[in-house]
């Protein structure tokens, strides 16, 4: 069974910066794509950002274009986060995913129990 730790979310002012980190085990599962979802309270669940399996392609919500970097780490299959200029409307709660696939987009095979991020005006 994979399961994917998340660190990192929080409360913070608005323009003020967050880093979200994500770890899949078992390291066995070899490389994933992993990206976040956001969801906020009465909105659908949105993928804000994903990184290919080899790190090569990302991907960003317009949203947060410019303003989040989706890295992988140096362990295998971490990921983080970087949230920069946070605005009020990003409050929400953050899903880490993973697709065992090269890229992940709409759907994800396994969860994170999410961390929130809250941005206050």
């Amino acid at each position: 069974q994979v399961q994917l730790a998340e660190s990192g979310g929080g409360l913070v002012q608005a323009g003020g910066s967050l880093r979200l980190s994500c770890v899949a085990s078992p390291r066995t599962i070899g490389r994933v794509a992993m990206g976040w979802f956001r969801q906020a309270p009465g909105k659908e669940r949105e993928l804000v950002a994903s990184i290919s399996r080899g790190g090569g392609t990302t991907y960003y919500a317009d949203s947060v274009k410019g303003r989040f970097t989706i890295s992988r780490g140096d362990a295998v299959n971490t990921v983080y986060l970087q949230m920069n200029s946070l605005k009020p409307e990003d409050t929400a709660v953050y899903y880490c995913a993973v697709r065992d696939g090269v890229t992940l987009s709409a759907s994800a095979d396994y969860w994170g129990q999410g961390t929130q991020v809250t941005v206050a005006s």
